[in-house]
Formats: structure tokens, sequence, C-alpha cells
């Protein structure tokens, strides 16, 4: 291994937040993070089964500050709230701003403040169907806390995952953030009202999307005009 090459793995470490930790309980910290990181998952399917068990379709959205994934829920509702029964869980540091715009459109909300988490985990959303009657609903939506980041941390136990980024983060957002990507089913480009005004270069976010996962359906969307609403409804099998 080259010189150039060990002094960029030991700057990687160094930027690793674990290497904080004390070198005598470095050890023990790994660990514990593994084992939060396995006991979310056998929450997360949990969930799912449970949700399955009721014939409830659940789906998590996530996406920067931002991206409009507020807005893209609130045109949902609109268009399935006769359809469907559905409930709306908000992940947010704090205020339940998200869940007031989107129970004005006939359906369900709870807003869930992370306080200093940077992402919902599968506990939360435990906490929110062990109190609910399940019998009343046929459609669960997640809207996770703005962040390309953490989410891709914590498995929530729903059926299919949506990743929101916007035109107006830059052509290079998808490439900077490729992990959600791999793990959802579908990607929304939105906001694409701003393209003529932005320029930006939309065939290359559809690009990376695809180079990241070749299974990914890329829908081009503007919650603001409603565009291609239906279009992403299909795409979640609606």
């Amino acid at each position: 291994m080259s010189e150039k090459r060990k002094q960029e793995i030991q700057r990687i470490k160094e930027l690793e937040s674990i290497n904080l930790a004390r070198e005598d309980i470095r050890d023990f910290v790994i660990e514990t993070k593994k084992e939060v990181e396995k006991d979310n998952d056998l929450l997360a399917e949990q969930i799912n089964v449970e949700l399955n068990k009721k014939g409830i379709k659940s789906i998590d959205i996530v996406g920067a500050i931002g991206s409009g994934k507020t807005a893209l829920l609130e045109k949902i509702a609109e268009k399935l709230s006769k359809k469907y029964r559905i409930l709306v869980i908000c992940g947010d540091i704090t205020t339940r701003v998200d869940a007031d715009r989107i129970e004005k459109h006939n359906v369900e909300t709870i807003q869930i403040n992370t306080g200093r988490e940077c992402a919902l985990n599968a506990y939360h959303i435990y906490q929110v169907i062990k109190n609910k009657d399940l019998n009343d609903y046929d459609l669960i939506f997640v809207e996770n806390v703005g962040n390309l980041i953490c989410p891709s941390d914590f498995r929530l136990g729903t059926d299919k995952r949506i990743t929101v980024v916007s035109i107006t983060e830059g052509e290079w957002v998808i490439e900077k953030h490729p992990m959600l990507f791999k793990m959802s089913e579908v990607a929304v480009i939105n906001k694409i009202d701003l393209l003529e005004r932005l320029g930006t270069d939309i065939e290359k976010m559809i690009k990376d999307a695809k180079n990241f996962n070749p299974n990914i359906n890329v829908i081009l969307t503007s919650a603001k005009e409603g565009k291609n609403i239906d279009k992403l409804i299909e795409a979640l099998e609606l």
C-alpha cells in the first residue's frame, strides 16, 4: 500500500466519530452501536410483519430539509384520502408544522419530535402502532426527519422507501448521498417547475440514481403544480 493511500485511510479513521471514544472503551462503543442497529432491524421486521398481517401498506419518505416531502404528502393525501384510511407519522426535531399541514387534507397525523436525534428509528414507529387500533387504517406514511444521511442507519419496518431530492439541491446531490438511493424503491426528483430557471442537470441526477440502484423507479415531480403525482402514486402501487 502506498504512503499516500495509508495517509488517506488514516484521515478517514480520524474523521470517524467513534474514534472520539477513549481507547480503553472504544471496542465497547463499537459493539454497542452494532447491537443498537441489530435491535432496530429486529424491531423493524416485527413492525412490518404486524402491518402486513393487518393488510396495511406502509411507506417511508426520506429527504433533505426543503426537498418537498411534506408538499408531496399533501398532494398524495388529497388524491388518496377517499380511497384509503391513512395515518401519517411525521418526524421532526421540533414543532408539528408538517403534521398540521398534512392533517388539513382529511388524514390522521401524529408528530414525533426527536429533539437532538437526526432520524426516526423503529422504536419510534413501534410506540405509535402499539398504541393505535390498526384495524382503523389501510395505509401508513412515515415522513422522516429532513436529512439525507442519518435515516440510512435505521430501517422503520415499512414496505417501501421513497427518497426525495429537489433540483434546488444541485445535480450532485444524489452522487454525494448514495446510500439512501441504494435502499429505496422510488426516487423523486422534485421542483421540476424551476428547471428552466435553475438549469440543473436533471439527466445526471437520473443517471446517478440508476447507477446506484438499477431497480429504482425515478419520478420527476412538481409538488407545487401537482405534476406527476399520479405517476408517483402508480409507482407506489396505490
